[in-house]
């Protein structure tokens, strides 16, 4: 059985106060980045971007730090448990990433006709394209996982 999307705020109390400040300033600092480069280069270039996951470096050190946490609190290490969750983070800012792609290209084919249907147009694109890398990227790792009691453990074991 797969474990559903779901929403889990109550993960917000593990983080500490400075940990959001560090984001917030990361994220705020990749704007201004995107910014300078809009005015330097033009909005065509400046929006590439805004693609780029900006407090992506901040959440994944972040997120394997907490896991690491969680585990040492269980009695146990963690370290790999913390890379981990960092990785499958990272796989989710890479999907992001391709929807992101999507919407910026339905835009820009359509901004020309009617503003209010590119954002639409482009925010189905985003969220379909999201949605398909996320059920592509379960189905392949769900058909690359080895079946129980088959492998090379077996076959050393015999």
């Amino acid at each position: 059985m797969s474990t559903p999307i779901c929403v889990s705020p109550s993960s917000l109390r593990e983080g500490r106060w400075y940990e959001y400040v560090v984001r917030f300033a990361l994220g705020g600092a990749a704007t201004v980045f995107t910014g300078l480069i809009s005015s330097r280069y033009g909005a065509s270039v400046g929006g590439l971007f805004l693609a780029l996951p900006a407090i992506f470096c901040a959440s994944a050190t972040l997120i394997e730090k907490h896991e690491i946490r969680r585990m040492r609190q269980a009695g146990l290490q963690g370290e790999r448990r913390g890379q981990q969750a960092a990785a499958l983070d990272a796989a989710g800012a890479a999907l992001g990433a391709l929807g992101m792609l999507a919407f910026a290209v339905v835009f820009w084919l359509l901004v020309e006709r009617s503003v209010v249907g590119a954002f639409t147009g482009a925010s189905l694109a985003w969220l379909c394209v999201s949605v398909a890398a996320w059920f592509a990227r379960r189905k392949l790792r769900a058909a690359r996982k080895p079946e129980r009691g088959s492998g090379p453990a077996m076959s050393r074991s015999r």
